[in-house]
């Protein structure tokens, strides 16, 4: 446990070490919230907590793809990773320690979305549904969790940055993030949506904040795009390991 830790604390403070890598993670929710949330939904109870649980996956889904995205992919290229592999412990507490270190950004950046919900919009929720809503994100984010590694182990880190870019805009927009309440979302996003892992993730934390009914497709294709990306980076992995050690 102590070696998980020294890992946290060391990825930590080198991504802390070039601030705009986690102020742009908290910023555009926080944006979003402001610019488009705040004066349109804010005075509508029910619409603000929509949005809300929309701007809070926004934001995990940032975190995600890019701090695993990148972030791997960077550590690939340099020396010290294939060291670090070789060493006794073995990679699973450097492993870890990204998972704690990108659990640590995530918290950074729905902080400013909760605080501008509570502060500017009527949104409410109960503690429990708090609660439970923070468990939803947390399940929410596995597959981009697994999507960030898959891209950090497939591809070279100048890659890895395109194709996060590319992924997560349509992700976000696909998935309804960014169209308001489920019911008044254009047809076409109603029809792609919920084959979108966004949509499967939003509408859990939708469920456990508001008295919203998933749609069984939405989960069914959470849980297919977990399974697949959860494979492909397992694969990912493994033929980088090979690669390294061949």
């Amino acid at each position: 446990m102590s070696l998980v830790l020294v890992h946290a604390r060391y990825l930590f403070l080198e991504t802390i070490r070039v601030p705009i890598a986690v102020i742009g993670s908290a910023f555009f929710p926080s944006a979003a919230m402001l610019f488009f949330v705040v004066p349109f939904t804010g005075q509508d109870a029910v619409a603000a907590t929509y949005a809300t649980g929309s701007m809070l996956i926004f934001a995990i889904m940032s975190a995600c793809l890019f701090t695993y995205g990148i972030g791997v992919a960077e550590d690939r290229a340099q020396p010290w990773d294939p060291y670090l592999r070789t060493l006794p412990a073995g990679p699973l507490p450097r492993f870890a320690g990204r998972i704690l270190t990108v659990m640590g950004i995530m918290l950074i950046a729905i902080i400013p979305v909760l605080v501008i919900a509570a502060l500017l919009t009527a949104a409410t929720v109960t503690p429990a549904q708090l609660l439970l809503g923070l468990v939803a994100l947390l399940v929410g984010s596995l597959p981009f969790t697994l999507m960030g590694l898959f891209i950090g182990y497939a591809l070279p880190s100048k890659a890895a940055v395109v194709v996060a870019q590319v992924v997560f805009f349509p992700m976000a927009v696909g998935g309804g993030l960014l169209t308001g309440p489920p019911e008044v979302a254009p047809d076409f996003i109603k029809a792609i949506a919920p084959y979108l892992p966004t949509r499967g993730a939003v509408e859990l934390v939708w469920t456990a904040s508001t008295t919203f009914s998933p749609n069984v497709l939405s989960l069914v294709m959470l849980a297919a795009w977990i399974a697949v990306f959860g494979a492909l980076s397992t694969w990912a992995y493994r033929r980088d390991e090979g690669r390294r050690f061949s």
